[in-house]
């Protein structure tokens, strides 16, 4: 919920703030806990954020994946992400020997990402 509940956090994801804990239990129940690859981001045993990276499919696309992330505002700019990002970029080609091409997706405000994305390697393009 710390970040889900977060309007700070919510305001650059597809999906809208969390207003209770039911939204969250839901969450995990029907979209973590079956997700092809999706990982929670930890300090001191507590989750802070989240990290995935979700197949694309059809006969063109099953060489892409996109990369998502979201992380509790009280950790912005200490390179949690980033550092989770670099990680994710140097074992998924390995997991996922199909995978040709990692994207992400970022809203054109959302500076901060874009950041993270530039720093781990992403390199800039417009569709």
């Amino acid at each position: 919920m710390e970040w889900a509940a977060d309007e700070k956090v919510s305001q650059f994801c597809t999906w809208d703030t969390y207003t209770c804990k039911d939204q969250a239990l839901d969450f995990i129940k029907n979209i973590a806990i079956p997700h092809p690859w999706l990982r929670v981001i930890c300090i001191n045993k507590k989750a802070i954020g989240t990290v995935s990276v979700t197949p694309n499919s059809g006969c063109f696309d099953s060489c892409r994946a996109e990369l998502g992330y979201v992380l509790a505002y009280k950790y912005w700019g200490k390179g949690i992400v980033t550092k989770a990002v670099k990680i994710v970029v140097s074992n998924i080609f390995q997991e996922w020997p199909n995978l040709e091409r990692l994207e992400a997706l970022v809203d054109i405000d959302n500076k901060g990402s874009q950041r993270v994305l530039e720093k781990a390697g992403f390199l800039k393009g417009v569709y």
